[in-house]
């Protein structure tokens, strides 16, 4: 058996209690949802400043997809670190970045170009820019539920909860949101029983039509798997009429794949899993295995053309580029894909054996390694059960497990792909304890 979480010290321990004080006061007020303070990490094991270790199912919000401190990303790392860090790539030429640049491009059909920036927001407002740039138009459609970023433009297209848009209002203007297909939760099941997808199809038969001048529209931006807003997986129909729509109106897909790609779901690219192809695919995360690098990848015929049009000063660092390779090095050379897509068929079972016997778990969704529980009150009505979420969340940290919430009640199950069998069920143990303490 892998190694036992030992928090042999109730955390916060003393050391943590240093930390946070010192962080309370000096740090502006962001998203601590946990009072772990860790100082080291190894695989898929965290130890904090007290000594506690943890088992992480939460991959720093699905950047560690190779684990921490990878060995083969670390070496890539450090012999870059001895060479040269900064020349201003997007001045002068970088061998490393016109590699990565090559690979990102090369994992999509078609003739791409790939813009490097330093985090998901940022590559989503690469992608803002490319849409209006090529097709010259102001608007774009989003999905209620989603998240692509913080920064303004990033943050207009953003739905997933009031207290991310709060005191922002304006953020940048003509962005219409639309719902997701949230199957658990339909908005339209009473109007349309037999479904036939209409959530897809209301945006050209409803919004098109009344609301938004489809020539107007530059990009319909999408997760092709929601993240933030609850683990939601579409049917397999929703991206391609999807794509349709778009094809019909001039409007560019754009997918974002910032927390669902880099093999994470079983697929490099989650959108692969419905057999469609973006105009425009946005990546970070889990690219850079935890250095801060995004990626904006598009069809070439897009590209902006002209010098000055979007730049920036450390987007694709040689640093982050070195961990950006072999990162995907090491995702081919240990088949973390099909380890992603084994593992996450034997969480999901697991959770649905549960299920049977506790009836908080309202629902159980993933693709490959990104999994979610969505726990309810009330089965029938589906009652959003906050607060005993909160409470799992909370047994499960005080008992060695780190995790992360998303959407109203639920739970993302996230650990890196690489995690041994045995450390995974050690963790499923704790959830399925804390569940059942707390039902």
């Amino acid at each position: 058996m892998g190694r036992i979480p030992d928090v042999s010290i109730a955390p916060p321990g003393p050391k943590a209690r240093e930390v946070i004080a010192k962080d309370r006061e000096y740090m502006a007020t962001s998203t601590k949802c946990s009072p772990i303070v860790a100082e080291r990490a190894s695989g898929s094991v965290v130890w904090d400043v007290d000594g506690n270790s943890y088992l992480d199912f939460s991959s720093g919000i699905a950047v560690l997809n190779v684990g921490h401190c990878h060995p083969q990303v670390v070496e890539a790392v450090r012999s870059q670190a001895g060479k040269l860090w900064h020349f201003a790539g997007t001045d002068y030429y970088y061998e490393a970045q016109a590699e990565l640049s090559r690979r990102l491009a090369s994992s999509l059909p078609g003739d791409r170009k790939v813009f490097l920036s330093n985090s998901g927001a940022e590559s989503v407002e690469a992608a803002i820019k490319v849409c209006r740039w090529h097709s010259k138009r102001k608007r774009f459609l989003s999905f209620i539920g989603a998240f692509h970023g913080r920064t303004m433009g990033a943050l207009s297209l953003t739905a997933s909860k009031p207290v991310q848009q709060g005191r922002f209002f304006p953020t940048m203007p003509g962005v219409t949101h639309v719902p997701y297909a949230y199957c658990y939760r339909c908005p339209y099941k009473l109007e349309h029983p037999d479904c036939d997808c209409w959530c897809a199809r209301v945006i050209e038969e409803l919004y098109l039509d009344t609301l938004v001048p489809p020539d107007e529209v530059a990009g319909l931006f999408m997760e092709p798997m929601q993240g933030e807003g609850g683990y939601i997986i579409p049917p397999p129909e929703f991206p391609r009429i999807l794509r349709d729509i778009c094809d019909r109106h001039g409007i560019a897909l754009v997918d974002d794949e910032v927390q669902a790609g880099m093999g994470r779901t079983g697929r490099m690219w989650a959108i692969e899993h419905f057999g469609v192809v973006p105009d425009v695919l946005c990546s970070a995360k889990a690219l850079g295995s935890g250095l801060p690098i995004g990626a904006t990848v598009f069809r070439a015929d897009m590209d902006f053309g002209w010098q000055g049009a979007h730049s920036n000063t450390f987007g694709g660092n040689l640093l982050a580029c070195a961990s950006a390779m072999a990162t995907l090095d090491v995702i081919s050379d240990e088949g973390l894909l099909s380890q992603a897509v084994r593992k996450g068929e034997h969480v999901r079972r697991r959770l649905q054996e549960a299920q049977t016997t506790y009836p908080l778990i309202g629902d159980v969704r993933g693709l490959g390694m990104m999994n979610a529980i969505e726990l309810v009150t009330d089965t029938d009505a589906k009652t959003y059960a906050v607060k005993e979420r909160d409470r799992v969340i909370e047994l499960s940290y005080r008992r060695g497990l780190v995790l992360l919430p998303c959407g109203k009640s639920g739970i993302r199950l996230i650990p890196p792909l690489n995690i041994p069998d045995e450390q995974l069920d050690q963790g499923i143990d704790i959830i399925i304890r804390a569940i059942s303490e707390v039902e």
